[in-house]
């Protein structure tokens, strides 16, 4: 380095490690999103199953839906190194569990409608807990 100039070299290195880390933060990006995605899925479910009435929807279908949303939520914190993969396999595995009490309770009048996550209703995000 001459006068507080970089070389050509420096430069070329530099500019490698920031397409390099820009890669890497795409990836990191894309685990928060799934994870915030099936965090999202899991309170919008709690949530739904709250407001719905025992009458359209069974107290143990109500326990059950508790049940499933409290392990998912544990195994979120305790899971916090988990591939992106891994939490969009959880995140299937929630939905098969849960799809027949979400059924009933679309069919019972309730507010939740399985298909639309991409807006969260409740619960912290990873970015507002770290």
């Amino acid at each position: 380095m001459t006068k507080g100039r970089l070389s050509k070299e420096e430069i070329e290195r530099m500019l490698n490690e920031a397409k390099q880390y820009e890669k890497e933060d795409a990836e990191q990006r894309e685990k928060v999103a799934t994870r915030n995605n099936l965090e999202s899925y899991v309170y919008s479910v709690k949530q739904a199953t709250d407001s719905v009435s025992d009458d359209k929807l069974s107290p143990a279908d109500k326990t059950k839906v508790k049940e499933v949303c409290d392990n998912v939520i544990s195994w979120l914190d305790n899971n916090t190194l988990a591939e992106k993969e891994e939490i969009e396999h959880k995140l299937k595995e929630v939905q098969s569990e849960l799809s027949p009490i979400t059924t009933k309770m679309h069919q019972a009048g309730g507010k939740f409608n399985p298909g639309q996550q991409s807006s969260r209703t409740s619960g912290p995000t990873i970015e507002e807990v770290d």
